[in-house]
């Protein structure tokens, strides 16, 4: 996949809540983070430093990285959601935490051309800065009761999303209501001229 090239809806989202379940939602519906373009694309749209940021010097061992956090994160989200962890919960609490003593890479205000001043970073960012960075914001939305609460999975067809309800009333069913509430609608919509049909 070339970046900026697919036009698939579910293409580098940035809309489950958290820094964390956005790297989660990097799964589906297939790998996005499949090359270190893909990879350095996604660190930015997710804020993890400023745009325009040199992410010249990552490799594959940055995808290597984020793909083990993932897979960690996974783990811990989802067995949240159920009643009782499985087994390398656990194990993969640890490793979270352990991720997580990274310092965030150092930001700064400088000016800008037009005289405001903008966020850069201090020195180019390392990659456990910016995996510590997101396991960071994992144990913030791990250890928050409110924000746990609010945690759902797309109720989508074969959508394993899990999102950070913050609608009111906490009503959403969907991570998307462009993408797999789209997909509910028209699929009902057919179901119902389907029957009138017979």
């Amino acid at each position: 996949m070339a970046l900026g090239t697919a036009t698939d809806a579910y293409e580098l989202r940035f809309d489950a809540g958290r820094i964390c379940l956005d790297l989660l939602a990097t799964t589906h519906p297939e790998e996005h983070l499949d090359s270190v373009e893909v990879l350095c694309a996604w660190i930015t749209g997710a804020g993890l430093v400023p745009p325009g940021t040199p992410l010249a010097h990552a490799d594959a061992s940055w995808l290597v990285a984020f793909r083990e956090l993932r897979g960690r994160l996974g783990q811990l989200v989802r067995g949240g959601l159920t009643p009782e962890p499985w087994p390398s919960y656990d194990i993969a609490l640890a490793r979270v935490n352990d991720i997580a003593l990274a310092a965030p890479p150092a930001p700064r205000a400088v000016r800008s051309e037009d005289g405001t001043l903008v966020r850069e970073l201090d020195g180019p960012p390392e990659c456990g800065a910016l995996l510590g960075a997101v396991a960071r914001d994992a144990v913030e939305l791990l250890t928050d009761p409110v924000a746990r609460a609010a945690l759902r999975e797309c109720e989508g067809d074969n959508c394993p999303i899990v999102y950070l309800d913050t609608s009111r009333g906490r009503r959403r069913r969907w991570c998307s209501s462009e993408v797999c509430g789209n997909r509910e609608r028209v699929a009902r919509h057919r179901r119902r001229a389907a029957l009138a049909r017979t």
